[in-house]
């Protein structure tokens, strides 16, 4: 079991499936360290595992897929004519930013509840980049962005770390150009093989992922709760 601190919550994942003892040491690992609200990601939870999670009180919420597709997209795949990104510009864009990202998920815990220290602790990540950090104004403000990010498995992957649109601007088609363009980005530095991960339950953003060519490889169900601290 991996345990890691996500914004102000937890994040817990298996890679394997759990006894009861693993997943209470999980819990009291939290509780220990102030408790907070938890996400806990698995693969086909067993019925035991469904029963530990409710013993604990976390619920089921939409699964997390993944989502993975072939690098440089098809040729039809193209942004529209005149559509131009620029870097995120670290400690120039960060307050706009994280203004545009909270409405953009205002009705996402997780992502939604980003911050300043936040946002400082993933721009200081060693994968990090802001080339690959697209944004895109309109009237010189910030209307969308793509944050990509490289992955050095083998083969290596790139993949759309964080995509998002401010609702002032939806049905624009931002969403699907901004996706081209991460990819665009990724498909430049020579990578082949291009992946993102989608709420289950977010149905307009996964027929865009396909109709770009993207297919599901992978389903973590989801559950979701907070644990008090000791």
């Amino acid at each position: 079991m991996e345990i890691s601190r996500i914004n102000r919550g937890w994040v817990m994942r298996s890679h394997d499936h759990l006894s009861q003892a693993e997943f209470d040491a999980a819990i009291e690992n939290i509780t220990a360290r102030g408790g907070g609200s938890v996400r806990w990601f698995v693969c086909e939870p067993t019925p035991d595992e469904q029963r530990f999670a409710a013993t604990h009180g976390l619920t089921l919420d939409a699964p997390l897929l993944h989502m993975r597709c072939d690098l440089p997209l098809a040729a039809q795949h193209r942004t529209p004519d005149g559509f131009v990104t620029r870097p995120f510009r670290p400690g120039v864009d960060n307050e706009e930013w994280l203004a545009v990202n909270a409405r953009a998920f205002a009705d996402h815990s997780e992502q939604g509840d980003w911050n300043r220290d936040v946002l400082a602790t993933r721009l200081a990540e060693q994968w990090f980049d802001a080339d690959g950090f697209l944004l895109y104004e309109i009237d010189g403000r910030i209307a969308g962005y793509c944050w990509t990010k490289t992955h050095r498995t083998i083969p290596p992957s790139g993949e759309i770390y964080v995509i998002g649109v401010d609702p002032a601007h939806h049905g624009k088609g931002l969403g699907r150009a901004l996706t081209i363009a991460g990819f665009s980005r990724l498909a430049s530095l020579g990578l082949r093989n291009g992946m993102l991960y989608v709420a289950g339950n977010n149905s307009a953003a996964i027929a865009l992922y396909e109709s770009l060519g993207m297919r599901i490889v992978h389903r973590d169900e989801v559950f979701v709760g907070t644990v008090r601290a000791s």
